[in-house]
């Protein structure tokens, strides 16, 4: 066994048994390198990575590829996710040089760490108009050996161009000019346009194949139709949740949602599940269920959180990272049917489910049947003249007896590490649950694994946090996502447990944030810490992709802290940021979603509510289950000087509810619907002014 075998990361200890001496990225490495004058190669992939596998089976096991690796390099495995600061320096170099990126990521690099070359996956023979893996192997060290100054060379030059592409979107180059209202409707409405124009409107989302869920977006057009009353940006919400759910990248079975769909109505799923896309879609659920009341909404919500509950909690109450899309060797094996095999479990129930969720002779993918949706309950119940609540009993009991057969298959495998940003996300998509449902376990789920996070990931200093957990030991310094996932999930178990340590310990890691994390200019953020020294340089990650940047979450935490906590000085800085991102965001709304929704929250302003009084915890628990866009909530029996939304507030006794904004108070009222008439009559004035 190879170093490896000393690590807790699932990705990693599949490498521990390979014949290739791998080291973690750990300074003994980097050591060997300096002392033997050899080049490093970097290998980066993660534990439900198909390419990755394939290429570990065809050359990292080979006997004589490893011996030329162990000879002429010093080899590095890199779990991306543990990672990630690692992986967006060396995968920007791929795309640098290639055009392209993805994983296995292969990158080369001098003793000190500089990439020189950089590629994906290599075959073990020649094909798909690329060499062979060996062949890679032996150009690399000859040029390293016989063409150093070469090396040496594009070394220097990929890493001044890796060093300055921050300074595309904002950094020191960059002036901003400010103007009387940089933050304005118009704005909003161009982001709007610009999202319209690669609506699917047909099976919903953005674009065509591959598709990918596209959460922070819809997030987006959510608000976007709260505010100007836009019947088609709500109608895009429901099209896209609606078909996701009722699609192939849904598991109509054990409930979840797989990475993206490989087609573009959300029928052939990319099998793997990660945790980190659960979590934003159901906030995203939760939010659309607030607005729609759909009932799909709802189950989906339910049956996803018991699939994390069931199959992606531990018993210490984190959340692990992600199941694979193989099982015994063969993508998707473990999520299909054949129908014969359908009809042998269900009997006489077989016709009913098979027309229900598409399962055919023929299969609708690779001659195997994927379950999906058609239809809603409604629509079917009726065209077959059934009671729809007949029909789900009868389905329901039919899935049960999939699953209990599914449930015996070899299952995929499971990454069982706890990474800090992805449960904080989670830890989110609970306490937004609970919101919408008002189920108790979720609020509790959310609290536990808070406090879990905040012991299991706490450095001896008693502030500063490590990313990744398995088997009782943390290690990795944490990265600027996972602080600002942290601290948002700080804010949002705050606003249903109205438990105000929360708010304060989510002030003490902005302060943490803004000392350890914030460029030069003020406005931006670096992923790593400046007390972090193991890496060529430092990024700032700007863009919001299959996560938000943990920059765009900063900036709205930042926005929402600053009112809880009174510092105005905060919600400048959210400010700044936006104005020297704003340019970049309204021209290309879709890669900066989390960005477009805090611009939102400059234009309108954040509703600001308090409740006091005897029955205030009642009363706020049913605000609660109002959608009023990245609102912030405090609840108290009596009033509290600590806090500017509970100051001064004298209620003579009756229970109050205050809503503010931009230091402007509206009358006080008593009732739930003296609230919801409150917030109709702002948004039908809203709607008035833009259609003028």
């Amino acid at each position: 066994m190879n170093q490896l075998q000393h690590e807790t990361s699932p990705y990693l200890l599949q490498h521990a048994h390979n014949p290739v001496n791998w080291y973690a990225w750990k300074p003994e490495a980097f050591e060997k390198a300096r002392k033997e004058d050899k080049p490093i190669l970097v290998s980066i992939g993660y534990s439900t990575c198909h390419w990755c596998h394939v290429m570990e089976r065809e050359s990292f096991e080979d006997q004589e590829v490893a011996g030329y690796m162990n000879d002429n390099f010093v080899c590095i495995k890199v779990d991306r996710e543990e990672r990630p600061d690692v992986d967006q320096i060396y995968m920007e170099a791929c795309q640098v040089l290639t055009g392209g990126g993805g994983w296995p990521l292969n990158c080369f690099l001098t003793p000190d760490g500089r990439p020189f070359y950089a590629g994906t996956y290599y075959p073990p023979m020649p094909a798909y108009n690329r060499p062979s893996w060996l062949q890679v192997l032996m150009n690399i060290s000859h040029a390293f050996q016989n063409k150093r100054e070469t090396v040496e060379d594009q070394a220097n030059r990929l890493t001044e161009i890796i060093q300055n592409s921050g300074e595309t979107f904002a950094g020191n180059k960059l002036k901003v000019v400010s103007d009387d209202e940089p933050f304005h409707e118009g704005l909003l409405k161009k982001m709007y346009e610009a999202l319209e124009k690669q609506f699917d409107k047909k099976d919903g989302g953005f674009g065509g194949a591959p598709k990918f869920p596209g959460t922070m977006s819809l997030h987006y057009l959510l608000d976007y139709h709260f505010y100007f009353g836009e019947k088609t940006a709500l109608n895009h919400v429901e099209l896209s949740l609606d078909k996701m759910a009722m699609g192939g990248i849904y598991d109509q079975i054990g409930g979840g949602f797989a990475r993206y769909a490989t087609d573009s109505k959300w029928l052939v799923p990319h099998f793997e599940k990660m945790l980190y896309d659960n979590a934003l879609l159901v906030s995203l659920l939760a939010d659309a269920y607030k607005v729609t009341k759909k009932n799909l909404y709802r189950e989906t919500i339910e049956e996803t959180l018991e699939w994390v509950h069931r199959e992606m909690t531990s018993n210490e109450g984190g959340f692990y990272s992600a199941q694979d899309a193989d099982s015994e060797g063969v993508e998707g094996k473990y999520y299909v049917w054949e129908k014969n095999e359908v009809e042998e479990i269900l009997g006489e129930d077989a016709p009913l489910f098979c027309e229900f969720y598409d399962v055919t002779e023929h299969g609708n993918w690779e001659e195997k049947n994927i379950l999906w949706r058609r239809w809603t309950f409604e629509d079917f119940a009726e065209a077959k003249d059934m009671d729809m609540q007949v029909l789900k009993n009868k389905l329901a009991k039919a899935r049960q007896k999939l699953f209990e057969v599914r449930d015996k298959r070899v299952h995929p495998g499971l990454d069982d590490k706890t990474l800090l940003d992805w449960n904080a996300l989670m830890c989110s998509a609970y306490a937004k649950a609970y919101t919408a449902l008002g189920d108790d376990t979720y609020k509790n789920t959310a609290v536990a694994n808070l406090e879990f996070l905040l012991e299991k990931f706490l450095q001896p200093d008693g502030i500063t946090l490590f990313h990744t957990y398995k088997n009782g030991k943390a290690q990795y310094d944490a990265f600027l996502d996972d602080y600002a996932y942290l601290i948002e999930a700080m804010l949002d178990v705050a606003e249903i447990t109205f438990d105000t340590r929360w708010i304060l310990q989510a002030g003490r890691y902005i302060e943490f944030v803004l000392e350890n994390f914030l460029d030069e200019t003020g406005k931006m953020f670096y992923f790593t810490s400046a007390k972090q020294n193991d890496v060529l340089l430092r990024k700032k990650n700007l863009y919001d992709s299959a996560t938000p940047s943990g920059n765009s979450t900063m900036v709205r935490n930042l926005q929402r802290a600053g009112i809880l906590i009174g510092k105005e000085s905060w919600r400048q800085t959210a400010g700044e940021s936006l104005l020297a991102m704003r340019d970049a965001i309204v021209r290309y709304p879709g890669s900066f979603g989390r960005w477009a929704t805090s611009i939102v929250s400059e234009v309108f302003g954040i509703p600001e509510i308090a409740v006091l009084g005897k029955q205030a915890g009642e009363l706020a628990e049913k605000i609660n289950l109002e959608f009023l866009p990245q609102k912030v909530l405090m609840s108290s029996t009596t009033p509290n000087d600590s806090f500017p939304l509970l100051e001064g507030k004298n209620n003579n006794g009756d229970t109050l509810v205050y809503i503010c904004q931009d230091y402007a108070c509206q009358r006080p009222v008593k009732t739930i619907e003296e609230f919801r008439q409150l917030v109709r009559s702002n948004e039908s004035s809203l709607a008035e002014k833009y259609e003028d």
